[in-house]
């Protein structure tokens, strides 16, 4: 039998948060305050979903330099929150291989096809 969390072909999908601040405001770490944040997801080589999860975690720390940001260039940065889903990929790699799939809770069918997207849709 097969362990659901190891990639039989060596690959995992996963995704990490990241959170934008500007460096100076003082309720950067208020838990109840808003930010604008980005889920990155990535597709990570390794060997196990523990390495999956180590690499993400790099890949996500490269984009958190802070810079100057916006016309009056305001310290600002990307702080990494954390990994929000390591995924073992089951297939290989190819057209049309599952590497997702998620189960809904039962719906309306209303509610189910509000979630669908017109072709159009996704070049914006």
């Amino acid at each position: 039998m097969h362990d659901k969390n190891i990639s039989p072909v060596g690959w995992y999908v996963c995704s990490y948060l990241l959170r934008f601040v500007e460096l100076a405001w003082q309720h950067k770490e208020d838990p109840d305050a808003k930010f604008l944040s980005w889920e990155n997801t990535v597709l990570v080589r390794a060997k196990s979903i523990d390495e999956a999860y180590d690499k993400t975690v790099a890949i996500a720390k490269e984009a958190t330099s802070p810079y100057k940001g916006g016309t009056e260039g305001v310290d600002v940065q990307w702080l990494f929150e954390g990994v929000t889903e390591v995924l073992p990929i089951y297939e290989e790699l190819e057209d049309g291989a599952e590497i997702i799939w998620y189960e809904r809770t039962p719906r309306k069918l209303k509610n189910l096809r509000a979630l669908v997207r017109q072709k159009q849709e996704f070049a914006q």
